[in-house]
């Protein structure tokens, strides 16, 4: 027995580190996944679901919109707004995530930002084709580039899930943080995994210093972690306005040179005419 049970851990830690296992998690994302998101559409068609997806997704463009507009950063080259999808939680994890109804065939992959109406949910884990793992904001593992809404100053915030809060480290050890203090996200390059200005919390107390490096305070979280339904993930920004083609810039060229050709034609006729009459009047004045 000693022989068998050693025979099946070394097979086992084999099978973990040399078999892929992406593979595996996509099989099992789209089977259970699947599941999921089709008892959770059965519910929604049951009270209602095409006009409330219609509603879901007008929110999810109504708060990218506010969310682009509140921000206090320039915005990415490509554009002002966001792209978004409208999503639902179907399972929560122990490990700090929750599963949600959308995935790789709608545009979901990993390092998105997803929130909902009260503020920062998390970022994806990783996605399948129909469903995605969201990491929370909460999660022991998880940490997110923030700021003070107020003064801008930049921290680290990190998880705190035995108590539901999150831990907000500034780099500033003399930054002047106070209870009631709003946190935002600090955002990153091309906005994964986190897009910036999106409300994170409010500090409820500040720690005491155990250093002189750092100056640390508990956040409560906006978001509801443990009644999350719909939410909103950021595919990527918005594309900018179509530009001008050069067949149309040629176009536009050669019609502003050709009127004023016209208008030579019409004024070289007129000094024609004029100067036919001038000598018509003058051989009238000869003859009399």
């Amino acid at each position: 027995m000693p022989v068998l049970l050693a025979l099946a851990a070394v097979a086992l830690i084999a099978a973990d580190t040399v078999v892929p296992l992406d593979p595996l998690r996509a099989f099992g994302s789209a089977v259970y996944g699947g599941l999921e998101g089709a008892a959770s559409s059965g519910v929604r068609w049951a009270s209602g679901g095409g006009r409330l997806e219609d509603f879901e997704r007008e929110n999810a463009r109504l708060r990218a919109e506010l969310l682009a507009a509140r921000r206090a950063t320039p915005p990415p080259a490509e554009g002002g707004g966001y792209q978004v999808v409208s999503a639902h939680a179907v399972g929560f994890g122990r490990d700090g995530t929750v599963t949600i109804d959308a995935g790789a065939d709608a545009g979901v992959t990993p390092d998105m930002t997803v929130f909902d109406a009260d503020g920062l949910v998390g970022r994806v884990l990783r996605s399948g084709p129909g469903t995605a793992t969201v990491q929370l904001a909460t999660a022991s593992g998880a940490s997110v580039g923030a700021r003070l809404e107020g003064s801008r100053e930049v921290g680290l915030v990190t998880g705190v899930p035995e108590h539901g809060l999150l831990r907000l480290g500034l780099l500033n050890p003399s930054a002047d943080v106070k209870p009631g203090d709003r946190v935002v996200t600090l955002g990153s390059r091309d906005l994964r995994p986190f897009v910036p200005d999106v409300p994170i919390g409010t500090v409820v107390t500040v720690e005491p210093a155990a250093d002189a490096l750092t100056r640390t305070a508990l956040v409560r979280p906006f978001a509801r972690f443990t009644a999350l339904e719909n939410v909103t993930v950021v595919l990527g920004p918005l594309p900018d306005a179509p530009a001008v083609t050069d067949t149309a810039a040629d176009t536009a060229a050669d019609t502003s040179t050709k009127k004023p050709e016209k208008k030579s034609k019409k004024s070289e006729k007129s000094k024609k005419k004029k100067a036919k009459k001038k000598d018509t009047s003058g051989h009238a004045e000869g003859a009399r």
